[in-house]
């Protein structure tokens, strides 16, 4: 049988753009600067919440604190130590702290021992964030630059950029990968650890690297900026807005607005989405960054791509576990159909898209931002946490048959376990917030938890939540009487609502932004009952009317498809029946823990629905095909033909490179040198090379087997030549006379070069 190997390669003009968040509390002393813009609702500080003991949001907390106290700071430390000049006290972790965005972990990680002693108040994880934060100072003072780091090769990169002398591919910045990420991660962590920790040497620490960036900068063009945005710079923008507020310095604020990138930021500023098939987590900190610029200086025009970036995202992007991308990246607008597999839902995406929506909600409170919030929390990022183990998903697969795929302890570093860290340390900010009259109190989750309310000398119990009940038990605790209305969300998924208090119903007004209005003179004991309707329900795919996911409430509900890997073609079945109404076909099997059944519509096969949120360890259906008895008549000889192509394809492929996309050039180990850039057209990635420019990339062969290599490229003139080297040896010289899409099929491949 003859092998496949697949890879995608564009050749065009234009390059390819890559690409903390903390809530405003009313009258913050630890900030010069208030907010310029208008804040609706404040947060609380996440110390005065408390997650209560025994739900799956404690279990959370309590795996991911477990695991964090596992891990040894001075091994996260390493690279910093060296290249300070330093002794190291234990060797670096594998996965990407070995290589060149080592050091992003330990910000990830100071955020979330920052944000896990103010959700607990357990001093050890004080002690943690006040050790990291002495030696990387203890850094600090020996580089004498400001600067502290352990990218490889930091100090001559950064200064390459100093001078203007700056390159980027697309997912490198002088040789090194996403540097200005892996900075800000740092800065993030050392601004937390003084946000939560109350740390006054790492906000000192955090503004000698604001300094330094200051000074990388200071003499570039506006267009050599523009050169080096092309490569990821995470939320340098954000983390800098937030020191100019804390501090006042207004060095912060300028420097924050350099990262500005006019191919993303400007036209989402004009109402334009240019997020299409770019990469998801590069882009969303951009418009964190820009919200949080709106929120201390006003500007409008940050307003608008914050803004303007959720509405696209959330209307146009978003499956239906609230995750988005597929490889990392964004589609079309609407196009998620076919663009299911096992690389869906990165959760870094879904960490920032929730900075985003609390930032949002903080300006202007809806229960939809609030139905955004609850979606992604609980059917994404819970459901990236092995609740066994703790550990942590990188994507979450949509596609039939798909299985979560969880980080070890200490070799699988990536972006996904850091953002995992924070992830579960701080399901406490979400819940509440304080109304900007001061006679409010918003109930944006429905998390069981408790609120200490110092401003009211009350303290506000959530005791179950919608995921136990359709009734929301809520108890009020005030050493005196108190005056304030109680704003509880009426989620998108309750078809009604009904509110009783100490055993009395109660008239409660639903506003126009999607709250229920409680107004009264609250007394110590008073209890409420807020009734909610959950129902089953189905949510089509937008491109896709016969592609649905079932849903109960708020909760997206999963196919059990067994220990093995499903048969692509017999193993998962599609639903078929004339009946729209899911309650007729979808029967409850033990509604507390929210099981369920499909009933005489599943086809081959009924199966057992659970929780998405639940699976850790079994193959799943989230996506189902929706057939009438009629349709499927007619369609069902085609619809299996096109998954048994599938299954064969799929045999017969060894490996499939995904040229243009940041992981896929990583784990093939591509490099390129001359003019060689990143970009795409037609809805894919590529990467083109031009001026005697080239690149080389490794693909697993058959040695058993006549191999065949299919080449995918796209032309943007009539006239390209360019030759094909196997293991050094020319192949071929390929001449595109056309411009279309072209496909070859070569022979033996080993290590592969391709010069232009």
């Amino acid at each position: 049988m003859k092998k496949f190997l697949f890879i995608d390669i564009l050749c065009l003009h234009t390059f390819f753009s890559f690409a903390q968040s903390y809530i405003p509390v009313r009258n913050d002393s630890r900030f010069k600067i208030k907010p310029v813009a208008l804040v609706e609702a404040y947060g609380f500080n996440l110390s005065d919440v408390r997650i209560q003991p025994g739900t799956i949001f404690a279990n959370a907390e309590l795996k991911d604190s477990a695991y964090l106290l596992t891990l040894e700071p001075n091994r996260l430390l390493s690279r910093f130590y060296k290249n300070a000049h330093l002794p190291t006290k234990g060797k670096e972790y594998g996965g990407w702290e070995s290589e060149g965005l080592s050091g992003h972990t330990l910000g990830h990680y100071l955020s979330a021992v920052s944000m896990m002693y103010a959700s607990t108040g357990d001093k050890a994880f004080k002690d943690r964030a006040d050790y990291i934060v002495s030696e990387l100072a203890r850094c600090q003072a020996a580089r004498k630059t400001g600067y502290v780091g352990a990218i490889p090769n930091e100090d001559s990169l950064f200064y390459k950029v100093s001078i203007g002398d700056i390159k980027s591919g697309g997912f490198d910045l002088n040789g090194g990968w996403s540097p200005w990420y892996t900075v800000h991660k740092v800065m993030a962590g050392l601004v937390d650890a003084y946000l939560y920790c109350g740390n006054q040497q790492a906000l000192k620490v955090a503004c000698g690297m604001a300094d330094w960036t200051n000074n990388i900068l200071k003499n570039l063009t506006d267009e050599q900026i523009q050169k080096m945005l092309h490569c990821e710079y995470g939320g340098m923008n954000d983390v800098l807005a937030y020191l100019y507020a804390i501090t006042g310095n207004k060095d912060y604020l300028n420097v924050a607005n350099k990262f500005y990138d006019n191919f993303v930021m400007e036209p989402l500023s004009r109402h334009e989405d240019s997020l299409q098939y770019k990469h998801a987590n590069t882009n969303i900190p951009k418009g964190i960054g820009a919200e949080s610029i709106y929120i201390w200086c006003g500007s409008e025009r940050d307003s608008a791509i914050g803004g303007f970036m959720w509405r696209t995202i959330v209307d146009h992007h978003i499956y239906a576990n609230g995750g988005e991308g597929n490889y990392e990246y964004f589609g079309g607008e609407d196009k998620l159909s076919d663009r299911l597999g096992d690389e869906n839902t990165e959760t870094c995406p879904s960490y920032n898209m929730l900075k985003l929506t609390r930032q949002l909600f903080g300006l202007h409170p809806t229960a939809t931002l609030g139905d955004f919030y609850e979606r992604t929390l609980i059917n994404h990022i819970l459901a990236t946490q092995n609740p066994q183990t703790g550990m942590f998903c990188y994507f979450v697969p949509l596609r039939s048959g798909g299985k979560k795929d969880f980080s070890d302890e200490f070799n699988t570093f990536t972006c996904c376990v850091g953002t995992g860290m924070e992830n579960h340390s701080k399901y406490g900010e979400c819940i509440f917030y304080e109304g900007k009259d001061v006679n409010s109190l918003y109930v944006n989750m429905f998390i069981p938890a408790t609120l200490n309310w110092r401003d009211r000398q009350a303290k506000i119990t959530i005791t179950s939540s919608e995921l136990e009940s359709d009734d929301i038990l809520i108890s009020v605790d005030v050493k005196k009487a108190e005056d304030f209305t109680l704003k509880l969300r009426k989620p998108h998924w309750s078809t009604g609502y009904s509110v009783t208090i100490n055993g009395k119903e109660t008239n409660a007004i639903l506003d126009n932004d999607g709250f229920v209005n409680i107004k009264r003179t609250w007394h110590a004991g008073d209890k409420i009952i807020y009734s909610l309707k959950r129902t089953l329900y189905a949510e089509a795919m937008p491109d896709n009317k016969k592609r649905i996911a079932l849903f109960y409430g708020p909760v997206l509900l999963a196919g059990n498809l067994g220990d093995t890997v499903p048969d692509p073609v017999l193993g998962t079945p599609v639903l078929l029946t004339n009946d729209q109404k899911v309650s007729d076909w979808v029967k409850p099997v033990n509604v507390k823990n929210l099981l369920f059944k499909t009933s005489g519509v599943g086809q081959p096969f009924d199966t057992d629905l659970q929780p998405f949120y639940s699976y850790y360890d079994k193959h799943y259906m989230v996506y189902w095909d929706f057939f009438t008895p009629s349709e499927w008549a007619g369609r069902k000889a085609e619809y299996f033909a096109a998954r048994e192509r599938e299954k064969e394809l799929d045999a017969r492929s060894i490996d499939i490179f995904r040229i243009g996309e940041m992981q896929p050039e990583r784990d093939h180990n591509l490099t390129a040198s001359g003019e060689s850039y990143v970009s795409d057209a037609f809805g894919k990635h590529g990467r083109e090379a031009r001026s005697g420019g080239e690149f080389s990339f490794d693909m697993k062969v058959d040695e058993t087997a006549a191999d065949s290599l299919v080449v995918t490229y796209i032309g943007a003139d009539k006239s390209r030549k360019f030759d094909i080297l196997i293991d050094g040896k020319l192949l071929l010289t390929e001449r595109l006379l056309m411009i279309k899409p072209a496909m070859n099929f070569i022979t033996k491949s080993m290590h592969c070069l391709l010069n232009l």
